[in-house]
């Protein structure tokens, strides 16, 4: 199987030991397995083990009516049965259900891909990752994979194929090469793909800008963003040969604020991977490039429109930050009773690729999903007690109290502040 090289591995497992904390803020929420179907989340409630074995029979019969439908002659029903299989692989762990369908889920995936149109094709690509997913690295996400993969890069080199699904092919491909693939030669094969779709980004040798559509360019972005979580699994002389890429930066200067900032990201990225490999790494182009990241993160051109240029600014003073300073503006995720630290742009891109898909239930496969646990170095899901659970939903109430009383004794003290008309010459 797949594993980062060494240096890389010591970029995700930096601070990721997982620590149990008590704040009262803990999310309850994420202790229960998340469903859409509001028959299912409070079973244990409501009823004893004879309602919750009724319960998960009933869910399971949902499931397998949608594995079904996914080959209706309608297109409107298979699209319904992807849109359900997609919401219960990203809040569930259906990891046995699943493994006993998956030959018959993939190649519903795979007649919708090829025969489907439009959203349909869509959902049958984000489908394919959360199957992975909910997999994981293994000889079965594999058999998925192998079968996947050709009708994939076939949709993301077919010029004439609707666009937006190129673009969720791009995303899909990546994120499923990075769970499935075993061969890190194909992960470079792979990543060749996507370069040769946004390096047609790139300025002109006569300096001139290739002149696309806001699709191409977001296509175009897909594929910059999956070559990049794809760096994150390089090994150390693949790294060598990639890092040497001195036109990236000229994405930058793209009009499109979502391109300008997958490349910013992807930069920082490249120059955390480079140090680890070579502490005293040195970029030719060093003092243009800071010039550049420099000018991004004070953008304060009028034709921009105000949410981008603050998103733009946002992100490019860490981006500027990285590559004049090796620094990275931590976070802390929580879910259940354990936090995790994004401390590198390693860990950052392989936590937003994974976000992406599992959505609202990331939290819940940070906790529960052994797959992603392993690739964060979480370890083996923590399990929670009732007493446990019974004491946080006490003190989330406790805290709702709190906070009601807290807001209401802010707003009487600014009406009484207000009502003081106070003179703003004295100021």
């Amino acid at each position: 199987k797949i594993r980062p090289s060494k240096s890389n591995d010591t970029l995700r497992g930096q601070h990721a030991t997982v620590q149990p904390f008590s704040d009262e803020d803990a999310s309850i929420e994420t202790l229960s397995h998340c469903s859409s179907f509001s028959d299912t989340t409070s079973v244990a409630d409501e009823g004893g083990e004879a309602n919750e074995d009724a319960a998960e029979e009933d869910f399971q019969y949902k499931l397998k009516g949608f594995i079904d439908s996914t080959v209706d002659k309608s297109a409107k029903t298979r699209q319904g049965a992807l849109d359900g299989l997609k919401t219960a692989m990203a809040t569930r762990i259906l990891y046995e259900f699943i493994s006993e369908r998956r030959m018959t889920i993939t190649d519903s995936i795979e007649r919708c891909l090829k025969k489907g149109k439009g959203e349909e094709q869509r959902a049958a690509a984000s489908l394919a990752c959360l199957l992975c997913i909910q997999l994981g690295s293994g000889i079965e996400s594999e058999e998925v994979f192998k079968t996947l993969k050709p009708v994939f890069k076939n949709i993301l080199a077919d010029g004439s194929a609707n666009i937006q699904v190129r673009q969720a092919v791009a995303t899909s491909l990546g994120l499923c090469t990075l769970v499935a693939e075993d061969d890190i030669m194909d992960v470079h094969a792979t990543m060749e793909c996507f370069e040769g779709l946004f390096t047609r980004s790139y300025v002109k040798e006569d300096g001139t800008r290739p002149a696309m559509g806001p699709q191409t360019t977001q296509l175009h972005t897909n594929a910059l963003l999956s070559w990049a979580l794809l760096l994150t699994i390089c090994t150390a002389s693949q790294l060598k040969d990639i890092l040497h890429l001195p036109k990236l930066p000229m994405l930058l200067e793209s009009e499109d604020v979502n391109m300008r900032i997958a490349a910013g990201e992807t930069i920082a990225l490249l120059f955390e991977l480079a140090r680890v490999m070579d502490s005293e790494f040195e970029f030719d182009e060093w003092d243009d490039l800071c010039d550049k990241l420099s000018a991004l993160a004070t953008d304060c051109n009028k034709h921009r429109a105000k949410t981008d240029k603050r998103k733009q600014r946002s992100v490019f003073r860490d981006v500027l930050k990285a590559v004049e300073e090796g620094d990275f503006q931590s976070e802390s995720i929580r879910f259940g009773t354990e936090r995790m630290t994004i401390d590198t742009w390693v860990r950052k891109r392989t936590y937003d690729a994974f976000r992406e898909f599992v959505g609202s239930g990331m939290n819940y496969h940070l906790q529960a999903n052994e797959f992603i646990r392993d690739v964060f170095e979480l370890g083996p899901p923590m399990l929670v007690d009732s007493a446990t659970l019974k004491a946080m939903k006490i003190s989330r109430f406790e805290r709702h109290l709190y906070n009601s009383a807290a807001f209401k004794a802010r707003t009487k003290a600014r009406n009484k502040f207000r009502d003081k008309r106070v003179d703003v010459g004295e100021f």
